[in-house]
């Protein structure tokens, strides 16, 4: 491992506009080559220990990342918008929008990394913001919930899923072949829906990272 990979992130708490959500931005420490900006799903929030492990692999390659609240925590009290995927994916839009503002980030590549009901949020938001976005990454994912947004989505987009997490692998294929970007899908073998499997939620981490390696790479000079 070397020395980059052994440095600590800067982390920084933000408030993103216009709801004032809560987030926290890291830079890795060297060069910064791309951002991902996570979405997570019901039931959790910016602290998911999942999405922090995973974001933890990617600062190591050279990837900022954004993790934050797409609800309020009046908002999330609701369980009707806790589902309410177009709500969640204009957070996200807005949410990106508001990075390309920001000193720290402004001109880095972009990718989404969304998880169970945030993964459709990512994908419709990617239909949306069109050639903004780099990549997507879905965990666990729910992209059928995005529905005719799907055919919309530009950015090579990953599909991984617990291999014993069956409803909703089935789910994800139907996807893939809806989608029309650069697409694929991977199983972990024996994981189910969480990952909570010893190593698998690593293995995760280990796809999420290669996948935004390859496609988020800032141009000479944009690098921070």
């Amino acid at each position: 491992m070397s020395v980059a990979e052994n440095a600590r992130p800067q982390r920084k708490t933000v408030s993103i506009p216009p709801r004032g959500l809560e987030g926290t931005l890291a830079l890795p420490a060297g060069r910064t080559e791309g951002l991902v900006v996570f979405a997570h799903g019901s039931g959790s929030s910016r602290l998911s220990p999942r999405n922090a492990l995973v974001a933890a692999e990617l600062q190591q390659a050279g990837l900022a990342t954004l993790l934050f609240d797409l609800l309020s925590e009046d908002e999330a009290a609701d369980r009707v918008n806790v589902f309410d995927i177009a709500l969640l994916a204009e957070r996200l839009v807005l949410a990106t929008e508001w990075t390309k503002s920001l000193a720290l980030t402004a001109g880095l590549p972009i990718g989404y990394f969304g998880a169970s009901t945030g993964a459709a949020a990512a994908l419709v938001a990617a239909g949306k913001l069109g050639r903004a976005i780099s990549a997507v990454v879905s965990r666990g994912g729910r992209p059928d919930l995005a529905g005719g947004a799907l055919a919309h989505v530009t950015a090579p987009t990953l599909l991984i899923v617990g291999g014993a997490d069956r409803e909703v692998l089935a789910l994800n294929r139907s996807a893939l072949a809806r989608l029309r970007c650069e697409a694929a899908l991977e199983v972990v073998a024996g994981a189910t829906h969480l990952f909570e499997e010893p190593g698998a939620l690593e293995q995760v981490a280990r796809l999420a990272r290669h996948w935004f390696a390859g496609r988020l790479r800032a141009t000479p000079g944009e690098g921070r």
